[in-house]
């Protein structure tokens, strides 16, 4: 895989972290017994400038890093609803919220791509509908290129504006909902030879 021009199949996750990429899990990965605010925080260390040494030691350089970690973490948990709850733990927030909160995770990294792995699964119609929104208002307030990997069709079609079709890993159909719609192969794999 090439990203920016660089190799990033076999470069350690905190690297491509640094080139600018952030994600998010199927099943969520949040630190439960930390507060949301330091769930938020701990996704900004990725991309901090200050090392081991310079926390250790409470240069003024550091304290201004986290001073500003600490901001960012709050504006992020602003735009995705939960700064009323930001000293909670994250395991006493709802299931959607977990994932709102792992998205706030992801964006601290400063991401010019956002890989989105099945935001969806496990949500009911309300809360999909929720996640829509919010994947559409962070893609056009932070001008990001969002990848999803979704089985949510309807969620698929709303949202996104290139689509690439899998079947059994290997890609059958790309190209615009529209076109994915219609598209026969994309018919006989997800709903039948004779649908």
């Amino acid at each position: 895989l090439i990203f920016k021009e660089r190799r990033i199949n076999r470069m350690a996750t905190h690297n491509i972290a640094r080139l600018g990429i952030g994600r998010t899990f199927q099943n969520i990965r949040l630190f439960n017994k930390l507060s949301v605010l330091d769930n938020v925080r701990v996704g900004s260390h990725g991309i901090s400038r200050s090392g081991f040494f310079k926390s250790l030691l409470g240069l003024p350089s550091m304290l201004r890093e986290e001073k500003e970690i600490k901001s960012r973490a709050e504006e992020l948990l602003e735009l995705v609803g939960l700064y009323d709850k930001k000293m909670e733990y994250a395991d006493n927030l709802a299931y959607g919220e977990q994932r709102r909160l792992e998205i706030a995770r992801a964006l601290a990294l400063k991401p010019s791509l956002l890989l989105l792995d099945e935001p969806a699964a496990g949500m009911n119609s309300g809360e999909k509908v929720e996640l829509m929104k919010f994947i559409e208002q962070i893609r056009q307030e932070m001008k990001l290129t969002i990848l999803l990997v979704e089985h949510d069709m309807s969620l698929v079609m709303t949202i996104c504006e290139r689509i690439a079709v899998l079947d059994y890993g290997r890609k059958i159909a790309e190209g615009p909902p529209e076109e994915i719609k219609n598209d026969e192969r994309v018919i006989q794999s997800y709903l039948g030879v004779g649908a």
